[in-house]
C-alpha cells in the first residue's frame, strides 16, 4: 500500500493567515518528479501510439475513399511522406495542447472539444508546412474532412485507453471529508456508482494522512470550505505529490465565485483542485514563447541596454550592473542582473523592500526605477532560462523567510520560473501587501496561457509609459 509522509519545508503558514483570493482552481493537477517522467509510463505509450496510428491511418483512408487506389497527381511515396509530416505536426499540436497530460480519474472533462480545438490548430499547420516547405501534403478539402474524422478518432481512442486503465486500476477509491448531512448525501450518490467505492469518512483534513494510508483512497472528496481551509496548503500539496486527486464541492453560495469548470462526480458538482504547479508542456510552451519574443526583439534590446548602460555610468559611475541572489523556480537560487540605479552600500544596514520615495536611489535614475528600465538586463537572465519573460517576481532568501512565516502558501509562487513583469506588477503597486501579490500570482499560474503572457506584456508597456508603481 502507497505510504504517504507529510512535508512541510517548502510551505509555512500563520494562524488566521487570509488569502486575498479564492483558491478553488480549475485545471488538473500537475504531476511532480522528473520532467516528461509521466511520457515513460506505459498508458501514455499505448495513447501516443493510437493518436499516431489515427492520424496517418485517417489521411490513408480519406484519399481511398475519395480517389480508390489511384491518387492524382503525385505518385504515392509522396503521399506518405506528406501524411508522416502531418501525423508529426500533429502530435506536437497534441502535446502542447495536454491531450497527454493524465486526468483525474473521477470528473474528467471531456475530450472532444479539447480535441478539436488541437485539431484546427493543426490543421493550420499543415497549410502553412506545405506553403513553406513546397511540399504537397495533401488536398485542400481532405483537411477538412481530416479535422471531422481525426477529431472522433483521437477521442475514440482516450475513451479506449481510460477504460483499459480503469479495468487494471479498479474503481475510484473516495475518501469523504465532511461533517453530518454532507457525508451521508454524497455516500447516497455513490451507491449506485459501479466505477467508485467509498473506503472512508472524517470530519477533519488534518486526519487525511493516516486515513489515505490505511484506506489507499485514490480521491479525496472535500464536502464543505471549511474542509478546504484545513487542507490548503498542506496537506493538499503533499496528497497532490502522491498522486491522490482532490475535489472540492461547489455548492450554490461557491457559483457566484465565477468556477468556469465544474464537473459532476456521482451526480454531484465538484472542481478539481491542485497545487500551484503548471504541467510540463505549458512550462515547454512558456519557455519556447520567451526565447522567441527574446531573439525577436533583440536589436532593439541591445540599443536601448547600451544607451541605459552608458547614461548609469555617467550618473552612477561604475560598476553599471548590479547582482543580486533571489529565490527562482523550485526555491533555486540564482544570481539577477540588473541596471545599478542606487548608492554604494545602499543596504549596509541589511535588505530591505524599495520604496516609492527611496532615498538611495542616485539622482537622475528615479525614472528608470519608476519605468522598471533598470529590469532590462534580466534578458540574460531569461536566454539562460533562470527566468521568464512573465512571472512572480524573484524575492531575496531573507524576505521570503519573512514572507512565509507571514503569509501561508508563499512557496507556492516558486512552482514556475520567476518574471521580469508579472500580474502583480501590472495590478499592484510597490507598497502592495504580500498576501496580495501572492494572490495575483497565483491567479496567474492557475489561468496561464501564451495569451495571457502576451496581454501582461502589452499591459507592461503601458505601466512603463505612465510609470505607475
Amino acid at each position: 500500500m502507497r505510504e504517504m509522509t507529510q512535508r512541510s519545508d517548502d510551505t509555512s503558514s500563520a494562524d488566521g493567515a487570509q488569502q486575498p483570493f479564492p483558491v478553488l482552481v480549475e485545471r488538473a493537477v500537475g504531476t511532480f518528479g522528473r520532467p516528461l517522467g509521466w511520457m515513460w509510463d506505459r498508458g501514455f505509450r499505448f495513447l501516443f501510439v493510437l493518436d499516431a496510428v489515427a492520424l496517418f491511418g485517417s489521411m490513408v483512408l480519406i484519399n481511398l475513399v475519395r480517389f480508390g487506389w489511384t491518387w492524382p497527381t503525385y505518385p504515392r511515396s509522396h503521399y506518405w511522406i506528406g501524411f508522416g509530416i502531418a501525423t508529426l505536426i500533429h502530435l506536437g499540436v497534441n502535446y502542447f495542447a495536454g491531450l497527454y497530460e493524465r486526468e483525474p480519474r473521477l470528473g474528467y472533462r471531456p475530450w472532444l472539444p479539447r480535441i478539436a480545438v488541437a485539431m484546427a490548430i493543426g490543421v493550420a499547420f499543415d497549410g502553412l508546412a506545405a506553403v513553406l516547405t513546397d511540399r504537397y501534403l495533401m488536398p485542400r478539402f481532405n483537411l477538412f474532412i481530416l479535422f471531422v474524422v481525426a477529431s472522433l478518432w483521437l477521442s475514440a481512442n482516450r475513451t479506449v485507453s481510460r477504460h483499459f486503465a480503469n479495468r487494471r486500476r479498479g474503481p475510484s477509491r473516495v475518501l469523504l471529508v465532511g461533517h453530518g448531512e454532507a457525508v451521508a448525501l454524497a455516500e447516497r450518490h455513490f451507491a449506485s456508482e459501479a466505477d467508485a467505492e467509498v473506503v472512508g469518512r472524517v470530519e477533519q483534513a488534518t486526519e487525511l494522512f493516516d486515513v489515505v494510508n490505511t484506506t489507499g483512497a485514490t480521491d479525496v472528496l472535500l464536502l464543505d470550505l471549511s474542509a478546504f481551509a484545513a487542507a490548503f496548503p498542506e496537506p493538499l500539496t503533499a496528497l497532490d505529490r502522491e498522486g491522490v486527486g482532490v475535489h472540492q464541492r461547489v455548492s450554490a453560495r461557491e457559483t457566484l465565485l465565477g468556477l468556469q469548470s465544474v464537473r459532476e462526480i456521482a451526480g454531484m458538482p465538484f472542481t478539481r483542485m491542485r497545487t500551484h504547479a503548471m504541467a510540463a508542456h505549458q512550462l515547454r510552451l512558456k519557455r519556447l514563447f520567451d526565447v522567441f519574443v527574446v531573439v525577436l526583439l533583440s536589436p532593439l534590446a541591445l540599443l536601448a541596454l547600451g544607451g541605459l548602460a552608458l547614461w548609469v555610468r555617467i550618473r552612477a559611475g561604475s560598476p553599471v550592473l548590479y547582482r543580486q541572489t533571489r529565490v527562482g523556480w523550485r526555491g533555486r537560487r540564482f544570481e539577477v542582473v540588473k541596471f545599478r540605479t542606487m548608492v554604494h552600500d545602499a543596504e549596509a544596514a541589511g535588505p530591505q523592500l524599495a520604496g516609492r520615495e527611496d532615498g538611495r536611489v542616485v539622482r537622475g535614475l528615479g525614472w528608470m526605477r519608476s519605468t522598471r528600465m533598470d529590469e532590462l538586463p534580466q534578458l540574460w537572465n531569461v536566454l539562460k532560462g533562470e527566468m521568464s519573460l512573465v512571472g512572480p517576481r524573484p524575492e531575496r532568501p531573507e524576505m521570503i523567510a519573512e514572507f512565509e512565516n507571514d503569509v501561508a502558501g508563499y512557496a507556492r509562487r516558486h512552482e514556475l520560473p520567476p518574471g521580469i513583469t508579472g500580474f502583480a506588477q501590472i495590478n499592484g503597486r510597490y507598497e502592495t501587501d504580500p498576501a496580495y501579490k501572492l494572490g495575483y500570482d497565483l491567479q496567474y499560474i492557475v489561468n496561464w496561457s501564451v495569451i495571457l503572457d502576451v496581454q501582461i506584456l502589452l499591459r507592461t508597456i503601458l505601466v512603463v509609459v505612465t510609470r505607475r508603481v
